[in-house]
């Protein structure tokens, strides 16, 4: 299986530095977080793509894929219906998935829960009704350059718009664009559906809306730091074809970010091989 590592795991580092230890580590790719490259990564210089790109591919870890999209620059909304905010919001989202493309990426995966607040919206239904707009014309962008915009369901804990499969499932189809699908957050999934989430794989990834995984506690730390058991995971991911990357991504980096992102490929791999202590 191909473990990535979402590279705010190792954001203290330099760029270089972090696909050059990710490599070291055993990983196979990086899973970029956009605003760790700066405050506004959607105006990125193309000299500088291309440097982005040479670093990862360089160490060997070359990038799948963008996730946190927007984090910067701030002030953006999915839901709001002020046209100044939805339209730069818009502008972030399109140049964002052209700067995946760039990098050598092929998956966004739209998570960014403090940028979906339905409160920005007159109601709940107009906020989905913004929302779906903005997903349909990322979706149409990413499609039109071979890639795939992914809606993120995350925790109630996090936001109350988009929680679970079925819900982000609903709005792929309504949007009716070939470049929009969703995936599965494992943290977010085990707080936010009643089945296991294995269980949750098997029963929705053979419809064909299902993109990508990330990997996480529920605790929010790495797998192999909390009580969650991933073999079901790794393995329901086996029985329906996937055949992608399974990015890590942790949100407690204890005791720091390099141990985190080395316990949990030890531990992925651990499973992998059928160690029985993994």
């Amino acid at each position: 299986m191909q473990f990535c590592l979402c590279n705010e795991v190792l954001r203290d580092l330099p760029f270089e530095q972090q696909c050059r230890m990710a490599a070291q580590l055993g990983y196979s790719g990086i899973e970029l977080a956009p605003f760790t490259l700066g405050d506004a990564p959607h105006l990125m210089p193309a000299a500088r793509r291309r440097e982005v790109r040479a670093m990862a591919e360089d160490a060997g870890v070359p990038i799948i894929g963008l996730h946190w999209l927007l984090v910067a620059p701030e002030g953006l909304s999915i839901t709001s219906s002020d046209p100044d905010r939805a339209g730069k919001t818009r502008d972030v989202m399109l140049r964002l998935v052209e700067l995946c493309a760039d990098l050598g990426g092929r998956v966004l995966v739209h998570g960014s829960p403090g940028q979906r607040d339905p409160a920005h919206a007159p109601s709940p239904a107009a906020a989905r009704s913004i929302a779906l707009d903005h997903f349909a014309a990322a979706g149409r962008a990413a499609a039109q350059a071979g890639l795939t915009y992914c809606i993120e369901p995350l925790a109630p804990r996090e936001t109350p718009f988009i929680n679970t499969v079925a819900e982000a499932i609903s709005m792929v189809e309504e949007a009716d664009t070939p470049g929009l699908k969703t995936m599965i957050d494992t943290s977010a999934a085990s707080l936010s559906e009643s089945l296991p989430v294995a269980q949750v794989i098997r029963d929705f990834w053979p419809g064909g809306q299902l993109a990508h995984i990330q990997v996480n506690d529920r605790n929010r730390r790495a797998p192999g730091q909390g009580g969650d058991s991933f073999g079901p995971v790794l393995q329901a991911l086996r029985d329906v074809g996937y055949g992608g990357p399974i990015s890590v991504e942790p949100f407690i980096y204890e005791p720091d970010g390099p141990t985190t992102a080395a316990v949990a490929i030890g531990y992925l791999k651990a499973l992998c091989e059928g160690d029985p202590h993994g």
